[in-house]
This record gives C-alpha cells, structure tokens and sequence, in this order.
C-alpha cells in the first residue's frame, strides 16, 4: 500500500488499528473501495511484523501470492465479469462453464460463489495469518446470496475476517449492514487528487479538468480515459448531443453514455439558474431555450432508463434513443 494514493493509504492505517472481524466501505464509485479492500486484506495476511501499523510490506511471499492472486487464504467474491476484468481466476466450473459457452458471466455474485466462500471461511489456514474474504462490489448480491453470507457474518469462524466495498450501501440488506463496521470513503482534497493523477501520467493543466468529469472522483477520471472519454469528448459531448449524433457514444456502454448525459443535463439546469457548473467548463455548453421543467423532465427519464441499460434489449438501439431524445430536448423551446 505505500504506492498508493495518499488518501488511501490513511484510511487504510486508520482501520488497521481498530478491532473487527467485518468492514463495510461505502462511498461513490471512484473513491478507491476495492483498492482499499485489497489494503487490508493484504495487511492482514501479511507476513511482516509491522504489517499492523504500516500496511502490507509487498515484499513477502504473502504479499507476493496476493499480487498474482493466488493466495491459499484469500477468497475474493465478485461478479464473474468483474473476476475476468481484474484479472482474478474463476472457479474451475464456471470457467469450464464459459469456456463451452453453456452460459456468459455472470454479472452478479452467484450463489454457488457464495457457498465455495462459506466453505472457504470453515477450512484451516495455510500460511498462519488467519484467512479473509472480500467482496465487491457487495450490492452485486442477491437477495439468496446476501442470506447466504449473512449467517456466516453472525456466527464468523474465529480466524476469518470479512471486508465487503460497495457503491449502493443502501441496496445492502439491513441486517449485513449492521454486523459490519462502516467506514465512509474519504474524498481527497482536490489538490491531493490533481497531484495524484498527475502521478499516473496526466499533464498538469489536463488533471483538474477530467477531475471535474469525473465529479472530483480520481479513480473514475482513470477509468474514463480507459474508455476514451478524454478531454476533447467531453469537450465534444454537448454540441455532439445537440446534433443527436450518436457517433460520438457509439464505443460506450449504455450505462456509461447515460451517465455522461446525467452530467451534461446537471450543468444545463446549473447554467440556466446561474450556478457553479460542476462537470462541464461553461464555454462548451450552448444556450438553450429548454426550460428547466423540460431538463428535469429529462432528467428523471435518464435515471429510469439507468435501472435497464445493464441488460438493454438492443444496445445500438438504446444508444440511438438517448441521442436522439438528447437533441430533441436540447433543440426545444419553452
């Protein structure tokens, strides 16, 4: 962890002193929840005596099976299609399963995960420092799986800990919430933040504007540009929607253009009541003569259609539909 973004490496200390054998980290996505989760997992199965009050030493062969994922004492649960992403294995059934396309991966936390989690959580440890498991994102379980882990939260096996990250603590059941220890994210000052992604290769003058996209949130200014979503598309974003030109989101995920023209509508409403703009530099965004009643409109149109566009029925469709509504809002008259 001592590579870690600063932000991230506190909170990390700060949970290590305290006592427990389950943590819930909540927040928005792109305050660093898995990153924080592997943290501490990290830290508590580390062989280093300090590991406690400074964090997992990377250097020992604990360190070093965790960061090719296969340590004997880690259980990790996650989507299958977030496993594949991080580069974690699957179960030798599901992989055999997707292998011969019997089925796709799954993109929630499958009960059958879950019971090889639970059974995991009952065996003896192999490298003498106790076992965990971790699971993300934890809204990801259903309402069988969340059960299922709820037992083994209430009656935890004495050498296992448990460290659950989400972005959606409210889809939690109640019940997992309250056997786990919260922690709230902590956001990053934006000068730490700036410094940060500088860091990682941004250029001094681009860093505090694709933070601004990403809603002060680094790790999502990271992941954005990993889906070409630079400065010149965002830049490009509201005269591209004014024009219904759905070429412009045509490499995205509909989940993802829908969050862009979240964004986009936010700063829309913001400049017509002639409030700070939190998303979009005021020189990109055109005038309109939309009211506010038709961009409120529109924005509760794009959340419904946010709860669909994981499984949308036909994804180039969907994608045509949110331009073009995009251009017929945008085009209209009060």
């Amino acid at each position: 962890m001592n590579d870690a973004a600063p932000w991230l490496r506190a909170q990390s200390l700060s949970l290590l002193s305290q006592q427990g054998h389950a943590w819930l980290l909540q927040g928005p996505s792109g305050l660093g929840q898995y990153e924080l989760a592997s943290a501490l997992v990290s830290a508590w199965l580390c062989e280093s005596g300090n590991a406690k009050t400074e964090g997992a030493c990377g250097q020992c062969g604990s360190c070093h099976a965790l960061s090719v994922h296969t340590h004997a004492d880690l259980f990790v649960l996650m989507p299958e299609t977030i496993l594949l992403e991080l580069g974690w294995p699957l179960s030798e059934k599901a992989q055999s399963e997707i292998d011969n396309k019997t089925r796709k991966p799954s993109k929630e936390i499958r009960i059958e995960a879950m019971r090889d989690a639970i059974e995991f959580s009952q065996r003896t440890n192999a490298r003498g420092r106790g076992k965990a498991v971790l699971v993300f994102p934890a809204e990801r379980m259903n309402h069988v799986t969340a059960n299922a882990l709820l037992k083994t939260l209430e009656e935890p096996p004495g050498d296992v800990k448990f460290v659950l990250a989400t972005e959606a603590a409210h889809q939690l059941l109640p019940t997992i919430r309250s056997r786990c220890q919260t922690h709230t994210m902590t956001w990053p000052a934006e000068s730490e933040a700036v410094a940060w992604l500088v860091s990682q290769g941004l250029s001094q003058n681009d860093a505090p504007l694709l933070l601004k996209t990403a809603g002060g949130r680094p790790d999502e200014v990271l992941r954005q540009l990993q889906q070409g979503q630079t400065l010149q598309w965002w830049s490009q974003l509201p005269k591209a929607m004014l024009m219904g030109n759905a070429s412009h989101c045509a490499d995205l995920p509909a989940s993802e253009v829908i969050d862009a023209l979240q964004k986009l509508c936010h700063d829309l409403v913001m400049l017509q009541s002639q409030a700070p703009l939190r998303y979009f530099n005021a020189t990109d965004l055109p005038r309109l003569k939309t009211s506010q009643v038709q961009l409120t409109a529109w924005f509760k149109r794009l959340a419904q259609a946010a709860k669909t566009s994981e499984h949308p029925f036909n994804a180039g469709l969907m994608l045509e539909a949110l331009c073009t509504e995009a251009r017929e809002v945008m085009n209209s008259s009060a």
